[in-house]
């Protein structure tokens, strides 16, 4: 990243105008880096975090839209990739979801390309009951990059027929908090080290007024950002904004995490296997393998999976596993009186379709729209919050699809929850498909059509049937045109280049830019 300066003034707030950021770690240096970014000089950002307390900080694969936070923050991409030690993610591969030897990979983009007024998964459906097709994957340019473990950046032409192939990254989370914070810092933002005591409320309104650290010292403000992480400090602990809780629906509950050493090749998608009762992550970075085993502590010891995990490393670990405890559930309310939860004191959802630190982002884009100007209106503060309760229970249906729809039979665990009562929208969804190979997409919701066909078939999910205007097209139309959707991608791929190649190249770049040796 280029040279940032310094503010040629400091800040001096206007009333309404001061920010405090409770907690650091990724969640609070994103929000202070977009704040300082798109807040003027009027308005004054503190953020309060103490050195001794440690951040969950496994928050290291990404979706797409990350591309989009750091972009608006002006981040050179090369810069980034070095400083974090950061790969491309194309897609996650699910391994053994859909029984015990299955494989599938859920890519990012497009899924084959549509024609006419139908999306290409009819067209898919109708070749393979006659037989003229081959795996799903074939038609989607991501999934070919993961399979041949190929990269590079795609420019189209206007009016090319080839897809987008849009990425996300596998990064250390630690370093990406460690870089915003330069960031942050240089534009402004003024950290406070120290661990904090007390929560001062006003008497009348129940608006938190001030943190008060160890030392004694209150740090006062008018809009409090709580990122301290699962406690929810002011979120939870201070205003004491209710919990709803979804482990019913998803009930793993524990979460050890090791790195190891890295391997070769260092593949361009994250890796998802499933476990006796639960999953195990698989995140690929230049310099470590990010590796986690999530369960079930109702069906399995944490003795038992901790061996799991460690028997199941693709080389030496480099530190001790260390034990995460969370409960899957989301705040009433995220925005309650003046305190707004970013991160895991707004809920959490287990990151298994890599949604942790897109939850911040989308979480700061609401905070920027409603940002108040005078006072906190009520109606601002109910939006927020319905936006932001739409977005955490579209993607927990779609995380629990994976769970539900799962064929392994006979595991105490999987049986459960093949079996389990699901939300009623899940079930409208598994219906329609079902029926009619159909995905309506409601309103904004993160995961597009090809997403949830993917994740529908890649676990067995089956259509009774095709869209009919699939059946217009003959038998020789249909072949000729699901085998140049076929070869154009796999030519496309074809072209590029390896990715730990594209990676290190980069990464070099970006090194000489910010001064940093390999």
């Amino acid at each position: 990243m280029a040279e940032i300066s310094p503010r040629d003034t400091p800040r001096k707030a206007r009333d309404g105008h001061r920010i405090v950021i409770v907690g650091g770690g990724t969640a609070g240096w994103m929000t202070a880096a977009a704040l300082s970014r798109f807040c003027d000089a009027s308005w004054s950002i503190t953020l309060v975090e103490s050195d001794a307390i440690g951040t969950v900080g496994v928050g290291e694969a990404t979706i797409p839209m990350i591309q989009n936070f750091n972009a608006a923050l002006g981040i050179d991409e090369a810069a980034f990739i070095a400083a974090t030690n950061g790969t491309y993610k194309l897609g996650i591969e699910f391994v053994g979801w859909s029984g015990r030897d299955s494989r599938y990979i859920h890519a990012f983009g497009l899924l084959g390309r549509g024609l006419g007024l139908l999306p290409f998964q009819h067209y898919w459906l109708r070749g393979r009951a006659e037989g003229v097709v081959s795996d799903l994957g074939d038609y989607v340019l991501n999934y070919v990059a993961c399979r041949e473990n190929r990269f590079a950046h795609v420019q189209r032409e206007p009016g090319s027929p080839l897809p987008p192939m849009p990425f996300a990254y596998h990064f250390d989370a630690g370093l990406y908090a460690a870089f915003l914070r330069r960031y942050a810092e240089a534009r402004g933002v003024v950290r406070r080290e120290g661990r904090i005591e007390d929560v001062d409320l006003d008497s009348e309104s129940g608006d938190v007024v001030a943190v008060r650290l160890e030392s004694g010292e209150a740090i006062g403000g008018d809009l409090f950002v709580d990122c301290s992480g699962f406690r929810g400090l002011l979120i939870g602990d201070a205003i004491e904004t209710g919990w709803t809780d979804w482990s019913h629906w998803l009930p793993c509950d524990r979460a050890i995490a090791v790195p190891c050493e890295p391997t070769e090749p260092w593949l361009p998608y994250t890796r998802s296997t499933a476990r006796e009762a639960g999953w195990q992550w698989r995140i690929p970075l230049q310099n470590r393998i990010g590796n986690g085993h999530v369960f079930c502590s109702a069906y399995m010891a944490e003795d038992a999976a901790h061996d799991i995990l460690l028997a199941n490393l693709d080389a030496k670990p480099t530190a001790e596993p260390r034990t995460i405890r969370f409960a899957t559930g989301v705040r009433n309310t995220a925005w309650n009186r003046n305190v707004v939860a970013i991160g895991l004191s707004a809920g959490f959802i287990e990151p298994l379709e890599s949604t942790s630190i897109h939850l911040i982002q989308t979480g700061i884009n609401r905070l920027l729209d409603y940002l108040p100007v005078s006072g906190f209106g009520d109606g601002d503060r109910a939006s927020f919050n319905r936006r932001a309760a739409y977005e955490m229970e579209r993607i927990r249906d779609f995380i629990i699809l994976h769970y539900h729809a799962n064929q392994r039979e006979g595991q105490p665990f999987w049986d459960a929850l093949r079996t389990m009562e699901i939300p009623d929208s899940l079930a409208e969804k598994l219906s329609m498909f079902r029926a009619g190979g159909k995905i309506i997409r409601d309103q904004d919701e993160l995961f597009d059509v090809p997403g949830w066909v993917q994740v529908m078939l890649g676990q067995g999910v089956e259509p009774e049937a095709w869209h009919p205007l699939a059946d217009q097209l003959s038998r020789e139309q249909l072949v000729q045109f699901l085998d140049t959707v076929k070869s154009a991608y796999a030519r496309d791929v074809a072209r590029m280049p390896d990715h730990q190649t594209y990676v290190t190249k980069l990464a070099d770049k970006g090194r000489k830019m910010i001064g940093q040796t390999a």
